[in-house]
């Protein structure tokens, strides 16, 4: 793809390629960048297919709109149908992707990351947030576990007190919250965010492709090794949690705009 293409094979994902940084951008602001199946599909797509391309020098992940991304698309009368088994097959394919990606792979945390979406932003190397972000896991919410490998990337980032606070309570929390826990890598003010993320791009794009490949590939295996282990807890878990009660009103509940009223079963 010549630098100056643009492509948008896949709805609700643009793609861009500009000096050596590959830009995939989640573009459905009105549903605050939900992740449906066929933009989960063009991220893992065009993350696997970066590692082969020499002209692609580094990856960007950013959402447009006010969000990066809202996490798993729970609108409609029966979102239990959309948001099961396979979807959590996908986020965890998704997340491998990221990790396995040999060239860096920048979150532009350009809004909220809720859920799966802060799954997703977590899996990459650097997360560059503007000031006015925020996070929050938010599965419990609606009687959920947090999936996308995040129970081992949140605690590999922040220790266990802090990943129980943010899994068990679904707080959410600032970008300069996230930096002092060690979340997010960089927050810029709102103002200076596109130029501080662009100089971090270039700065990576311009950078030793061998050592930056070698880099990633330690430290990753350093903090991540117990990843395969966490996707399978979470896919098992999750599995049985979907077909509960709870989930069900917690879904309902999340649509309806209301507070869930968890029974337990």
């Amino acid at each position: 793809m010549p630098a100056s293409e643009h492509r948008n094979e896949y709805e609700g994902l643009l793609v861009d390629l500009r000096e050596g940084a590959l830009w995939l951008t989640l573009d459905q602001p009105e549903t605050f960048n939900a992740l449906t199946g066929e933009m989960v599909l063009g991220l893992i797509e065009h993350l696997r297919a970066a590692v082969t391309r020499d002209e692609v020098r580094v990856v960007v992940v950013t959402g447009s709109g006010a969000a990066f991304s809202a996490g798993a698309d729970l609108t409609g009368d029966a979102p239990q149908d959309k948001y099961d088994a396979t979807a959590v097959d996908a986020a965890n394919a998704l997340i491998r992707a990221v990790v396995d990606c040999d060239k860096p792979v920048v979150c532009g945390l350009n809004g909220v990351a809720a859920g799966v979406g802060m799954s997703a932003a977590l899996a990459c190397d650097l997360v560059v947030a503007t000031a006015s972000a925020a996070l929050t896991l938010g599965f419990t919410r609606i009687g959920l576990m947090p999936d996308g490998g995040a129970t081992a990337t949140v605690a590999a980032a922040v220790g266990r007190a802090r990943a129980m606070r943010l899994a068990l309570l679904s707080d959410l929390i600032s970008a300069q919250e996230a930096f002092d826990a060690g979340l997010v890598s960089h927050v810029f003010a709102d103002d200076d965010y596109a130029e501080g993320l662009g100089k971090i791009v270039r700065r990576l794009a311009a950078g030793p492709p061998l050592a930056q490949a070698a880099t990633k590939k330690a430290v990753n295996a350093a903090t991540l090794d117990r990843l395969p282990d966490a996707f399978q807890r979470e896919r098992a878990g999750q599995a049985v949690l979907l077909r509960s009660a709870d989930a069900a009103e917690g879904m309902k509940a999340f649509n309806e705009k209301r507070r869930p009223d968890f029974e337990g079963r």
